[in-house]
């Protein structure tokens, strides 16, 4: 017989975080906190960027499009979560969870690649400080950028493409409170082994890439450094460096513990706390890191709050 893919289940059930209704209050109170001070201070830093002359380069420019995502990861979870808790409505159609996956997986490979480009940014600026102006042209970062977008969506469509032409059958209580790969596999009553194994490939090939890419630019600006010998060099390119490494660090551990494995080792407890650090605890502290190492955010950052 023909195998036919054809989705029976019409929406998913989120399992809750907690069923005691006191415990889901006081989470409410936490996320909602959480979530309004990442997009305050994400749109504070993208005003600060956008209205400062002295922001006007491409290492602003980069951390601009980062502020960007950071806007979108928690706002493409966080909201449905906070319903579930308050109003426990819990369902999602079929859809709406296809449209919540693929946007999500779309942020989070665009933030991967951006965070490379940003890395090779600092590379060029610390290798060669006088040459940096013309390596990093405004076209050139409007392209990276552009590229990185466009690959964070085409990783997203097929991962989205191999997941939800699954047939879902049986039980639709997701182990999570969004939609995502591993839980959705788990869900599948078809044989989902290939598709997995296409997953870990494209997720491996992709990490990997852009990790050594992040290294081997990390690795020439510390033989420069080694190179340069002089008072203060330190000090200067860690306060260059200190900050993209800081995210790379707690970006990169989060999502590979989430995505670069196979679906048999996936445990709803200890994936909704990854989750956590990735989807709300690196967007609220992205401008948090860049603000404290960098006095010209600071000083942006403190004329918009003085204007607000």
């Amino acid at each position: 017989m023909q195998k036919v893919n054809l989705s029976t289940v019409s929406e998913f059930v989120f399992v809750g975080l907690s069923d005691a209704p006191e415990i889901c209050l006081l989470l409410f109170v936490l996320f909602l906190l959480i979530y309004l001070a990442t997009v305050a201070g994400n749109i504070l830093l993208l005003i600060a960027i956008s209205t400062d002359s002295h922001l006007h380069s491409p290492m602003y420019f980069f951390l601009g499009n980062l502020s960007l995502l950071d806007l979108l990861c928690p706002t493409i979870t966080i909201p449905k979560m906070l319903g579930a808790l308050l109003l426990e409505h819990k369902e999602i159609s079929f859809s709406g969870c296809l449209f919540q996956h693929f946007s999500l997986i779309a942020v989070v490979g665009t933030e991967i690649y951006l965070l490379t480009v940003m890395a090779y940014d600092r590379y060029v600026a610390v290798c060669h400080p006088l040459r940096y102006p013309s390596i990093m042209s405004t076209k050139l970062c409007a392209q990276l950028a552009l590229g990185t977008w466009a690959t964070g969506l085409l990783n997203s469509l097929l991962h989205t493409s191999l997941v939800f032409t699954l047939s879902f059958c049986g039980p639709n209580k997701i182990q999570q409170y969004y939609c995502d790969i591993p839980p959705m596999l788990a869900l599948s009553c078809s044989s989902t082994h290939s598709r997995e194994l296409v997953i870990l490939v494209v997720a491996g090939v992709m990490g990997s890439s852009a990790c050594v890419v992040t290294v081997v630019s990390y690795i020439y600006i510390f033989l420069e450094i080694l190179a340069r010998n002089s008072p203060g060099i330190w000090h200067k390119a860690f306060s260059t460096c200190g900050s993209h490494l800081t995210v790379v660090c707690l970006f990169y551990g989060t999502t590979i513990c989430t995505y670069v494995r196979p679906s048999f080792t996936y445990s709803p407890r200890w994936g909704r706390v990854v989750s956590m650090l990735y989807g709300m605890l690196t967007p609220l502290l992205n401008p948090i890191i860049y603000s404290l190492r960098n006095k010209g955010v600071k000083r942006a950052l403190k004329r918009v709050i003085s204007q607000v």
